[in-house]
């Protein structure tokens, strides 16, 4: 199923969905193209969390995933 949960760390969501882990990139998260930093960061630090951090839209964030066929769970309840 292609359900992503924006309140589970990042290297878990890209394990379970692999292809996921470029369009995070181009949606800005930069330092998930670096291997180590997804392994140490990326297992602590959600999508929201990353996505407050850096000061993004998690609403685009939502858009983005969901018009790429992703099922978007944790995107609409405030922080």
């Amino acid at each position: 199923m292609n359900t992503i949960d924006l309140n589970l760390p990042v290297a878990q969501v890209v394990e379970a969905h692999p292809e996921i882990l470029e369009l995070l990139i181009e949606l800005g998260f930069k330092p998930l193209a670096n291997p180590l930093m997804r392994q140490t960061l990326g297992r602590k630090v959600s999508i929201r969390q990353g996505a407050k951090l850096q000061g993004f839209d998690l609403q685009r964030i939502c858009q983005t995933l969901e018009y790429n066929g992703y099922q978007v769970i944790g995107g609409n309840d405030e922080r």
